[in-house]
């Protein structure tokens, strides 16, 4: 059986499934394509409604109308195909969805073996300011850093998360619970045809087919799957991005929580999925790179206050500082006692301070120089 009669049975049986069908998709990577659609056939009775989508698909017909439209289905046997996508093949299954799909429709240029470096961003549909603008801070981050952006053209967060990176000069990828040849929403008809012209817009679902509630759910593993992490920013208790994060768990992939604030119903997915360990905490695009990078990249400064000339000091020398007074002078022997430090030791320490411009000697004794910050405090 040639390479050619391998592809024309997987664009049938991808014109015939329903995006996430476990069952047929397992049976695909076991023995191919041809040899599954015979035994879909065989056994007709089991499943009527598939075996007679299988008999009139016209494989032919649909590559035609795909070039025509500057379509392509991409299947593993293809170069481009990405390789993380075979992770979908290890048996994880989400509400009865899973296996690797039998091949992708794809709108645009760029190749899909250019997302191995690719973060998903997802979340709320109904995204606040706040969680717009901070996954488009995200996505910006991610892009400068040449880490293409996956999500799924929603409103709200996906959205941002592809403007994000398209406003940075990066590469985004939309990948639609629809045939790739219509767009949804259609309130971004704009941003779609965008990334399909620059990009691409990828989907499992046949040519010319809706969007379903259960197409959603098929959609988001490949979301999870395509890239080396996700990132959740705003998701409520029912949220569907949780569907996504979930996937992104099974896989083994690096799930990260952006943090909203405590009385926002729109983060309450965010913060059970931080609190129960699931996800990373992250406030930034680069502490994303950090947690999806390898050994060694992307690695962050911790972050410190303001360095204080006090700073290196040891806890005695701290103790004599505390002990000197602000209003009026005092000798050495009076500082030292309320310091707990015997008297030549204090005047040693004293000196020292002196010379670091923090306590000073006058006529009635010791005392702190004005504006001078003391050792202790929070």
């Amino acid at each position: 059986m040639s390479a050619q009669q391998e592809l024309l049975a997987r664009v049938r049986l991808s014109h015939a499934l329903e995006p996430g069908d476990a069952k047929v998709a397992d049976a695909v990577a076991t023995v191919g394509a041809i040899q599954t659609i015979d035994e879909l056939l065989g056994d007709a009775r089991s499943r009527p409604e598939l075996a007679a989508r299988i008999l009139e698909a016209d494989p032919d017909r649909l590559l035609s109308v795909a070039e025509r439209q500057g379509i392509r289905f991409v299947t593993p046997a293809e170069a481009e195909w990405p390789t993380q996508l075979d992770d979908l093949a290890h048996g994880q299954r989400v509400q009865g969805l899973g296996g690797v799909p039998v091949g992708l429709w794809v709108r645009g240029p760029m190749t899909l073996d250019e997302l191995g470096a690719s973060v998903a961003i997802v979340g709320s549909r109904s995204a606040t300011s706040y969680g717009f603008d901070v996954a488009m801070d995200v996505a910006a981050a991610l892009a400068r850093a040449d880490a293409p952006v996956v999500s799924g053209a929603a409103f709200g967060i996906d959205q941002a998360g592809h403007r994000g990176a398209l406003a940075a000069g990066g590469a985004t990828v939309a990948v639609l619970a629809c045939g790739v040849d219509r767009v949804y929403p259609a309130a971004h008809r704009e941003l779609i045809e965008h990334i399909a012209r620059h990009f691409a817009v990828v989907s499992e679902a046949p040519l010319g087919s809706s969007p379903t509630k259960v197409r959603f759910l098929s959609r988001n593993r490949l979301i999870a799957a395509l890239s080396r992490g996700t990132v959740l920013v705003e998701a409520a208790i029912r949220s569907g991005a949780l569907n996504t994060a979930h996937w992104a768990d099974q896989l083994s992939r690096v799930l990260m929580g952006v943090p909203g604030p405590v009385t926002s119903a729109t983060s309450q997915g965010v913060h059970l999925q931080i609190r129960r360990g699931g996800a990373s905490l992250v406030t930034s695009g680069l502490e994303v790179l950090e947690l999806v990078g390898a050994s060694g990249e992307h690695l962050m400064t911790v972050p410190r206050g303001p360095e204080r000339t006090h700073d290196g000091f040891s806890l005695r020398e701290v103790r004599v500082l505390d002990a000197v007074p602000v209003s009026r002078g005092a000798g050495s022997e009076s500082i030292g006692r309320i310091a707990g430090v015997g008297v030549q030791e204090t005047d040693r320490v004293l000196v020292a301070l002196s010379a670091a411009g923090l306590v000073r000697l006058g006529e009635d004794g010791w005392r702190l120089v004005a504006g001078a910050a003391r050792g202790g405090g929070c």
